[in-house]
């Protein structure tokens, strides 16, 4: 028996439309409190939300603080310079005219400025720290990367200097009588330097002079500066507030749908760098190259050729090559490159060389290595003769992302790496034909079957006739069919989903489910043979046309049932479902909801009561497509504290930072090729806190675990379980 139970327990009888005591109002009204946490992926913010939520971004510096310490320098840096700004009027303006602007309370103007400047000093002392002493790995290294801590610096120092001398030259000559001391309390820092400067034989005159060199030199650095920033990556003081108030206000799980019927399209997809919307090129310019998206990377963890920040660098190098080719005008200062005829970045020989082992310890170092020695500037080369797809961004990289978003989580300033690449992967796809075998075989099944492995599609129905032979007096499982054929309609639909309808190890977390939402008297159906792929495999993987057949016969099975309410064991079915159909028909009143949400929901009022005690160590994995993509992180967690004995334990990597299991974006049908497997890194991770269950809540993250748990021969004393099978279990007992 796929779920056994140790104490008979009798199972609620089949609804009854005649008898007014089965009245389903209580049942829908539990159902329809329908309830998930979605973070600020809502889909349509109000006037007041979307200004609110820029502030909290550009001024509450957010997601910079989710790692404190550089947040915090970036705090220093941030506001110190809107400070010294006033300063710097005042230096210009006293060195012009030689009298201060007319601040008022001006001592203590002088006093926040140089605690500003010598907070700003140290600021940058530490990003050099961190640069090339402890050298974080996600941070470039060289001339090019350190040249803003030479200019920030050399704008602290000369102030200083700048202030001190011109305290020294206007200070009374010593052993005139007055006090030999020129040390100001309002001005701690420069009073201190000039007091120095005369105690070891800097006159006045010696003073004036030098007030005038460091003056010079000030200004000289401060006009450096700004002409230096519209070339570089610091360009993101002026576009990243841009790029994040035209942030997405859909769901991040959203795909942008292609016109497949527009007949003057020569393409679909983007097979060029100016076919990117305007949003997705400002992207390319508000990336500051923290580093904070290839960090928590999974490719780039285990050692694939894929790092979210070199691709958006690419793509902005040859973006602004490119647009120098096109109109003749360079953008830099002094012009370098002409026309572009002369040479263009290109994407060549770089393969990551993985020399970490299957460890918890997950490294970036191959990849950055890699990607640093790739890109490189051709000689004799035009960039217009370049392809975007092959010399610029290669398809080993677009093949290894698995669309699990934690770049985007992570970025700072609202950049969306995912949507570009599943942009070229449909150019690819769609326009050019090519794809990986593996996925042009899943691709292929769901397309004649409508499964990745190709079973017979008469066979989906089939998990019906096992539950009944698994689960013995259980009730039979409806279809819609049956029920439209009595005059019936349920208002939730449980979706089995393909991994459900047709994987082994899936279908006894959909037993588990069913057995759950028969206990709780909650009346559901299921299409069974009516369902079909939810097409979500199809779009990660590019194929836009495959996805949009599959949606519309969904879509139009759901319109005849009248369906209003869907539940799923699968997340991507369930972002699917809930974030995309939309776009094509379905209407926005359909409630789709996760199991562990309408679980945890039946547990907290009293509709199903775990009572056996299961003595189990519980590491949860968070589900990308159900945590970052649809915020879904307490309901699973609050099932597994509400099963008696079950120890809850979290990874260093939970929640919105987990680490990928590796399936997504389609690659659950596909080879990794490079470094280690995404969900060997991952097991590792959750085998470090001791566990006897690795829990998830989604068919292709328990695969995973299962693969990784046996790759890690720890198969002896660790399980890969669902939460809804370990709930099942504390509710039914085993046999």
């Amino acid at each position: 028996m796929l779920l056994g139970r140790s104490e008979q327990r009798k199972p609620p009888p089949p609804h009854d439309p005649s008898d007014p005591e089965n009245d389903q109002s209580d049942d829908m009204l539990r159902i329809s409190s329908f309830t998930t946490t979605a973070g600020l992926a809502t889909e349509a913010s109000s006037w007041f939300e979307r200004p609110f939520e820029w502030v909290v971004q550009v001024f509450g510096h957010r997601k910079l603080l989710k790692d404190l310490r550089s947040g915090l320098m970036h705090v220093v840096l941030f506001y110190g310079f809107i400070v010294l700004q006033f300063g710097a009027a005042d230096i210009i303006w006293k060195g012009l005219t030689g009298s201060a602007l007319p601040y008022p309370a001006y001592h203590g103007f002088v006093l926040t400025q140089e605690i500003t400047v010598a907070l700003v000093l140290l600021a940058i002392l530490y990003g050099t720290f961190r640069r090339y002493v402890e050298r974080l790995r996600r941070l470039k290294r060289g001339w090019k990367p350190s040249i803003v801590l030479w200019f920030i610096g050399g704008l602290m120092v000369t102030v200083l200097l700048t202030q001190a001398f011109d305290r020294l030259k206007e200070a009374p000559p010593s052993g005139s009588g007055a006090s030999d001391s020129i040390y100001a309390s309002y001005a701690p820092v420069s009073s201190a330097l000039a007091d120095g400067f005369r105690n070891i034989g800097f006159s006045t005159d010696a003073g004036s002079v030098l007030y005038e060199i460091f003056w010079w030199m000030h200004l000289a650095v401060l006009l450096g500066f700004l002409v230096y920033v519209p070339q570089s990556k610091h360009f993101h003081i002026f576009t990243a507030p841009v790029n994040l108030w035209l942030r997405r206000r859909s769901p991040p799980g959203r795909l942008a749908p292609l016109d497949l019927e527009d007949e003057e399209a020569e393409s679909f997809g983007v097979g060029a760098v100016e076919q990117f919307t305007q949003k997705q090129l400002l992207d390319l310019y508000a990336c500051v190259e923290c580093g904070r998206c290839t960090n928590v990377c999974p490719a780039s963890s285990t050692g694939k050729l894929l790092s979210p920040m070199h691709l958006i660098v690419k793509l902005r190098d040859h973006l602004t090559e490119k647009g120098a080719a096109i109109t003749s005008k360079s953008p830099w200062v002094p012009a370098l490159s002409g026309s572009g005829a002369s040479g263009a970045h290109v994407m060549s020989g770089a393969v990551p060389l993985w020399t970490g082992g299957a460890s918890a310890e997950t490294t970036i170092e191959p990849t950055m290595t890699a990607q640093k020695q790739g890109w490189h500037v051709q000689a004799g080369t035009s960039v217009t003769d370049l392809s975007l797809i092959g010399d610029v961004v290669t398809e080993s990289e677009l093949w290894s992302c698995t669309t699990c978003r934690n770049c985007e989580d992570q970025c700072p300033v609202g950049n969306e790496h995912v949507d570009k690449i599943i942009d070229m992967r449909r150019y690819l796809v769609l326009t050019e034909g090519r794809v990986p075998s593996e996925g042009q075989r899943a691709m292929q099944n769901i397309e004649r079957q409508g499964n990745p492995w190709g079973l017979p599609r008469a066979e989906r129905a089939a998990w019906l006739a096992a539950y009944e032979a698994a689960v013995p007096g259980a009730p039979p499982v409806r279809t819609m069919r049956d029920a439209a054929s009595r005059g019936e309609q349920p208002e939730l639909l449980l979706w089995a989903g393909t991994m459900g309808a047709y994987d082994q190890r899936s279908r006894k977390v959909l037993f588990a489910v069913v057995r759950l939402l028969q206990e709780a008297g909650i009346p559901f159906a299921v299409l069974g043979g009516e369902e079909r792929n939810s097409g979500d495999t199809a779009r990660r993987l590019g194929n836009e046309l495959l996805f949009q057949t599959l949606c519309a016969e969904n879509i139009s099975t759901l319109q005849r049932y009248g369906i209003r309410r869907i539940v799923t064991i699968c997340p991507h079915t369930f972002n699917a479902l809930k974030n995309e159909y939309t776009d094509f028909g379905l209407e926005r009143s359909v409630a789709v909801e996760h199991h562990t949400t309408l679980l945890a929901r039946l547990v907290a009022d009293g509709s199903l009561t775990p009572t056996v005690t299961l003595r189990e160590r519980v590491v949860y994995h968070d589900s990308c497509y159900l945590g970052r993509y649809n915020g879904v992180y307490d309901a699973p967690r609050a099932l597994l504290r509400a099963i008696p004995g079950v120890q809850l334990l979290e990874m260093e990597r939970n929640r919105a930072n987990g680490l990928c299991c590796g399936a997504g974006g389609g690659l659950m049908w596909m080879e990794e090729r490079g470094g280690i497997r995404v969900n060997e890194a991952r097991t590792a991770q959750a085998l470090e806190t001791s566990p006897t269950v690795i829990g998830s809540a989604c068919p292709y993250c328990l695969t995973m675990m299962e693969d990784g748990i046996k790759l890690h021969d720890a198969e002896s004393g660790v399980r890969a379980r669902d939460v809804a099978e370990l709930l099942a279990e504390s509710v039914f007992g085993t046999e």
